[in-house]
């Protein structure tokens, strides 16, 4: 499992959405972006349906979560 922590695309604040991570300065979950993967979606759609997320911050998660595969 990925520690969120290091990753500045996300961020987690207490009392927004429970805590949950989120990408930095939204309120989309993290967690979105994986369902939204899993269901087959492509992150342009997923740019488009989730404004405010940056392209970069979707590349930073997709390569966190793959180093933390590595390990």
């Amino acid at each position: 499992m990925a520690d969120w922590r290091t990753c500045p695309a996300v961020e987690s604040v207490p009392g927004r959405l429970s805590g949950a991570w989120v990408f930095t300065r939204t309120r989309v979950p993290l967690s979105a972006l994986f369902e939204n993967l899993e269901s087959g979606a492509t992150v342009e759609q997923f740019l488009d349906w989730f404004q405010g997320v940056e392209e970069w911050q979707v590349k930073a998660v997709l390569e966190h979560e793959a180093k933390a595969l590595k390990v």
